[in-house]
Parts: C-alpha cells; sequence; structure tokens
C-alpha cells in the first residue's frame, strides 16, 4: 500500500530545511533544488507543496513571522495581571524583550532567518507584505509596552493612557527600543562569544532604568 504522507508534516519538514540552510548559507542557497535535497526528497515532491521558490520562501517568511509572534504574544499575555512597577512585572517586561533575542538555539535559527528574508524583502517583491506584518506586529508589542509603561505613571490615574506623555515621545522610545532589539540581535549572532544572554539583559536592564523614568516618572523596579 502507498505510504501516507500528512501534507502538514510534509510542508513543515520542507520550511524546516528551507530554515536550516539560511541558518547555514544564507538565503541565496535555498533554491529548490537545494530544499529538496535538504530534506532528502526529490524535487518534484518540493513542488507538489508549493509551485514555485518564491511561493516557498514567501512561505517560509510567514512561518518564521508566525514563530516569533507567538512567542511575544504568550509573553505578553502574562503582564495583564501584573502590578504595575512591581518587580514581578518588571521582570516580566524583559522576558518579553528577551523573546525577540536569539539567546538560545531555536530563537537563534528565527532570528537569522527572519533577518535574512526582511532584508532580502529589500529587493525581492514577493516578500514585501510579509516584511511588513512581520514589522507591524512586533512594533505591536513594543508600542504596546510603551504605552503600558506610561500608563503607570502618575497622571495615568487621571484617566490619561499615555500617563500624560507627548506621543510623539512614545513614537520615538518605541522605534528607540526596537533599534536596540534590533542591534542587540545582530550582535548576538555575529559575536556570540561577547554578546552573551547575561550582557543582552544588562543591556535591556540599563535602557529600562532610563525608559521609565522618561515615560513613567519614576526608576524601574528589578
Amino acid at each position: 500500500m502507498p505510504k501516507f504522507v500528512d501534507a502538514v508534516i510534509r510542508r513543515q519538514e520542507v520550511v524546516d530545511a528551507v530554515f536550516r540552510i539560511i541558518a547555514a548559507d544564507g538565503l541565496e542557497r535555498a533554491s529548490l533544488r537545494e530544499v529538496a535535497d535538504e530534506a532528502q526528497l526529490a524535487v518534484g515532491s518540493v513542488r507538489h507543496y508549493f509551485a514555485s521558490s518564491d511561493e516557498l520562501l514567501s512561505h517560509a517568511f510567514a512561518v518564521v513571522v508566525d514563530r516569533i509572534t507567538g512567542r511575544l504574544t504568550a509573553a505578553d499575555s502574562r503582564l495583564a495581571d501584573l502590578t504595575p512597577r512591581s518587580a514581578e512585572r518588571h521582570s516580566a517586561v524583559v522576558a518579553i524583550l528577551e523573546e525577540f533575542l536569539p539567546l538560545d538555539e531555536e530563537r537563534a535559527v528565527d532570528a537569522c532567518v527572519w533577518m535574512a528574508f526582511k532584508n532580502a524583502a529589500r529587493t525581492k517583491p514577493f516578500l514585501a507584505a510579509e516584511a511588513d506584518r512581520s514589522h507591524r506586529a512586533v512594533a505591536a508589542v513594543v508600542g504596546g509596552l510603551i504605552l503600558g509603561l506610561a500608563a503607570d505613571g502618575a497622571d495615568a490615574a487621571a484617566g490619561d493612557a499615555a500617563g500624560g506623555v507627548d506621543q510623539q515621545v512614545l513614537v520615538t522610545e518605541a522605534e528607540l527600543l526596537l533599534a536596540i532589539l534590533d542591534g542587540l540581535t545582530m550582535h548576538v549572532l555575529l559575536q556570540s562569544e561577547w554578546m552573551t544572554a547575561a550582557m543582552c539583559r544588562d543591556v535591556l536592564e540599563a535602557h529600562l532604568e532610563g525608559l521609565y523614568r522618561r515615560v513613567a516618572g519614576g526608576p524601574t523596579l528589578r
């Protein structure tokens, strides 16, 4: 009898092969033939699930975006029930930010793949929509953190969701935090012996200390 193959599992195996190739050798090597060889499949088998290289890469990009945003959403959901300005809430904020960073093998592969796709989207229009979705999803999480810190400020009690902080200041702070996260990600990927998890945490703690003073009128609790 012919062997039954679960299409969802086989598609994920092909995507995993794409991830391994990108992490090891870069996006340029992720052709249908190379991916098929990595997944130990015939090219025709890969084409059964993905009609073209563009379709395969677009799907792989969507998968890594969903994986990263899924981790962020799960971490972010734990903030709701924590007391503002408490040590527990601060630890939860740090944990969310650490989910952005390649601090273990799974997150390192995802970060490498994600950044490769984002860079490729500059010159490959078929990746542009997914690149925009990924940026918006990450920016939404960071923006929510900034608004939450601002709402912890003294003026928030008067009903101001931004804690009395100017909107442009909040936008600037969000962009600054995004830039720090992108920079740390690159440093970890390129200089992992120097930029350790402890060093990343020190950088995040230092930034949060200043951020909390600027948008919430007080020191960050640890």
